[in-house]
C-alpha cells in the first residue's frame, strides 16, 4: 500500500527551483574545489570562454538552471559574439524537461527572447544554427501550438542534429533526453525510455564522468520495471557532480524504485543539507519528500514527522523570500497528506497525531537577500 501512495512534487516546485537556485562558485561552501563532472562541448566561441561554456553545460546537465543561465551571461560578457550562449540560456529557461504541467508564460517569454537574441548574431556555424533552431521549437507559436507538439518538434530537430553530426556526443545526449522526456506515462511498453536508454547506456561506457549521462539514465529508467538498469548510474552520479544538491538526490529515485531504503535515506540527508547550504529550498523540499517516504518504508515514524515539520519551516522561509505563496504551497499535500493518511491507518482510524500548520506568518512578501 505504501508504495502506491508515492507522489511527486508538482510543477510549482520546479518553478521555485528555477527561481531560487543559487549558482555555485568555483569552490563549494566548505572551500573544496567545485566538481560538476566532465563535459566537452565544442563551439566557435573564443577559446578563452570554452572552459566556462563546458561548466555552464555541466550545470545544465545537473538541472542547475539558474546557475547555468548566470554562467552563460558571464560568457556573453567576455565574448558577445558567442551566440551558442543564447542556446544555453533558452534551453535552461525551459527547466526540468521531466516536470509535469505547462511551462509558465514567463518561462516561454524568456526562452523565446533568448532564441531571438541568438538569431540576431547569428550563429557562426551550421551546427550551432541547428542547435538554436532546435530549441526554438519549444517556444515558437506557444499561443497556438500545444506544449506536447512543441516538445515532439524539438525532439525531431535534435534527432536531425544528432544524425547530421554523429561525432557530436552532446547532440546525442540532448536527443536522448528529448526522447525520454516526451515518454507517455500510459505506455507500459516503455518504448521511448528503452530507445533513449540505448543511446545513453552506450555513451556512458565511453564517458563515465559525464554528468548528463548518469543523470538521464536515472530519469529514463525511473519506473520499477526498468529501475535496475540505472543501478550503476545511481551509484556513481553523486560522485560525478557532488557540488550540486540535485546530483546527490537523484540516485534516490533508483533506490526508491528498487526498495533500497537506507541508500535513499543517506542520499537525501546529504542532498537536503547541501541544498540548505546552497540556498536552494526547492531542492531541499524535494529531497525531504523522498526522505520522508524512505523513513516511512522503514517504520521510522518519529524521523518522518521531523522531516514534515522541518519541511514546513523550509516552505515558510521560502515563500517569504520568493513570493510564491500559492504556487509553492501546493507541494505540501505530498508530505503532509501522506503523513495524515498513514497516521490515520496506524492509529486505528482515530485520525492524525501530527499537528497541522496550514498557514505561514508572512509579514512581507518582499524578496530578501
Amino acid at each position: 500500500m505504501r508504495t502506491r501512495m508515492r507522489t511527486r512534487f508538482t510543477s510549482s516546485v520546479v518553478t521555485l527551483a528555477l527561481l531560487s537556485t543559487v549558482g555555485f562558485a568555483q569552490a563549494d561552501h566548505h572551500g573544496a574545489p567545485e566538481k560538476l563532472g566532465t563535459v566537452s562541448f565544442g563551439t566557435s566561441c573564443s577559446s578563452a570562454v570554452q572552459p566556462q561554456f563546458n561548466r555552464a553545460v555541466a550545470l545544465m546537465h545537473s538541472f542547475q538552471f539558474a546557475s547555468a543561465i548566470e554562467a552563460f551571461h558571464t560568457i556573453l560578457g567576455s565574448d558577445p559574439s558567442c551566440s551558442m550562449a543564447y542556446w544555453g540560456i533558452a534551453l535552461s529557461d525551459w527547466g526540468n524537461p521531466f516536470a509535469s504541467g505547462l511551462k509558465s508564460q514567463a518561462q516561454l517569454d524568456a526562452g523565446l527572447k533568448a532564441v531571438e537574441q541568438g538569431r540576431g548574431l547569428p550563429p557562426k556555424t551550421e551546427r550551432e544554427l541547428a542547435y538554436l533552431e532546435a530549441v526554438a521549437h519549444l517556444y515558437t507559436d506557444s499561443a497556438t501550438v500545444d506544449q506536447r507538439s512543441r516538445k515532439v518538434a524539438y525532439e525531431s530537430a535534435m534527432a536531425a542534429v544528432s544524425a547530421a553530426y554523429p561525432a557530436d556526443t552532446e547532440a546525442a545526449i540532448f536527443y536522448a533526453l528529448a526522447v525520454s522526456a516526451a515518454a507517455d506515462p500510459a505506455d507500459k511498453t516503455y518504448a521511448r525510455q528503452l530507445k533513449a536508454g540505448e543511446i545513453l547506456d552506450r555513451l556512458y561506457v565511453q564517458y563515465p564522468d559525464h554528468p548528463g549521462l548518469a543523470h538521464y539514465i536515472i530519469h529514463t529508467y525511473d519506473v520499477p520495471p526498468l529501475a535496475a538498469r540505472a543501478a550503476g548510474a545511481a551509484q556513481h552520479y553523486s560522485e560525478i557532480a557532488p557540488s550540486t544538491p540535485h546530483a546527490l538526490h537523484m540516485p534516490s529515485h533508483t533506490f526508491t524504485r528498487v526498495g533500497d531504503w537506507q541508500a535513499s535515506i543517506d542520499a537525501n540527508v546529504s542532498s537536503a543539507a547541501a541544498a540548505r547550504n546552497a540556498g536552494q529550498p526547492a531542492d531541499e523540499l524535494h529531497a525531504s519528500d523522498y526522505l520522508e517516504y524512505a523513513y516511512l518504508q522503514t517504520a521510522q515514524d518519529n524521523a518522518s514527522r521531523r522531516v514534515v515539520e522541518s519541511a514546513d519551516q523550509i516552505f515558510c522561509a521560502s515563500i517569504r523570500r520568493y513570493r510564491l505563496v500559492e504556487r509553492a504551497g501546493r507541494w505540501r499535500p505530498t508530505l503532509r497528506g501522506r503523513r495524515y493518511l498513514l497516521d490515520t491507518i496506524w492509529n486505528g482510524g482515530i485520525g492524525p497525531t501530527l499537528q497541522s500548520s496550514s498557514r505561514c506568518k508572512v509579514r512581507s512578501l518582499t524578496p530578501r537577500p
